[in-house]
């Protein structure tokens, strides 16, 4: 029965915000402190001397930082709520079960939970800056902005790793005990899950003049980025002898933090393309799982 619920998790978790969201738009605040125990977990699994970081890290990350203001800089002139969304699918970084799946597709775990860190640090020094010139606080000085942001976004991605490297070192006990919960992480993105799905139902029903052909081109932008990153992901991971890695290193991501921070620093209806990005991102690895499963039968 546990099984059964686990590999329904996704669609329980975004029907319950949307069936009862309410009751999960009002827990919106507990957003950040749900992401900052997830990476917490997925930080205390990382041996921090093992980490090798490798030169495809750097190439997945400045696909990141720079495609995101480039698609931005495009999409803009025909729609600037739609190229909101499509920047914060590209820019958010990797989704903390990305190893997971890795791990399940044959791919190199190490070399995913490497760019998790990786991808999280950078993100958490580039969201401020880009946010400082695109979000809504616009109305402040440059630095008064970036101030602003970086006080939230850097302690929300960057302490988690600081935390999960002073528990190894020096409460070992307690670091054990985070690892012996394997299911903690889990039951944490559902939760989160639920919550940011409720809190963009709560956006969606409280605008003044819905503009649903407009949501529907924010969907259909967060497929393009979704599909367009894990087919880059997996070129460049061709170079590299490990295509299942890049793809998806780059094409999964962490949808609860972009879906937050589109609702806190840009238009808070461009959340919709980071909530679409979900169901994209699983599709595709649903998809992938099964011909893998698919080619060992018949192998």
């Amino acid at each position: 029965m546990l099984h059964l619920i686990k590999n329904w998790m996704l669609p329980i978790a975004m029907g319950a915000g949307i069936v009862f969201y309410p009751f999960f738009g009002r827990l919106a605040f507990l957003t950040p402190y749900l992401i900052f125990s997830m990476l917490l977990v997925t930080f205390c699994k990382i041996s921090f001397r093992n980490m090798r970081v490798h030169p495809l890290h750097g190439w997945l990350l400045v696909i990141q930082l720079i495609g995101s203001p480039a698609v931005y800089g495009a999409v803009r002139f025909f729609n600037p709520v739609v190229s909101e969304g499509a920047l914060i699918c590209i820019l958010a970084p990797t989704a903390t079960s990305a190893a997971v799946i890795t791990g399940m597709l044959g791919g190199d775990i190490a070399f995913l939970t490497t760019y998790t860190l990786v991808s999280s640090v950078g993100i958490a020094i580039a969201a401020p800056v880009l946010f400082s010139f695109i979000g809504t606080h616009q109305d402040m000085t440059f630095w008064a902005s970036f101030l602003y942001i970086c006080k939230q976004v850097i302690p929300l991605l960057i302490l988690p790793l600081a935390v999960a490297w002073l528990l190894q070192r020096f409460v070992p006990i307690v670091h054990r005990k985070i690892l012996a919960a394997r299911q903690l992480g889990f039951y944490l993105w559902a939760v989160a899950l639920a919550i940011v799905t409720g809190k963009t139902v709560v956006f969606l029903l409280a605008q003044q003049h819905p503009d649903y052909l407009n949501e529907i081109w924010m969907a259909l932008a967060a497929l393009v980025v979704c599909v367009g990153q894990f087919l880059t992901g997996r070129m460049l991971g061709k170079r590299y002898g490990d295509t299942i890695s890049a793809q998806q290193g780059l094409g999964q991501k962490n949808t609860i933090l972009a879906i937050w921070m589109a609702q806190v620093y840009l238009t808070p209806v461009s959340s919709i393309a980071p909530a679409a990005y979900v169901l994209w991102q699983n599709i595709i690895n649903s998809y992938q799982l099964w011909r893998k499963r698919k080619d060992e039968i018949t192998s």
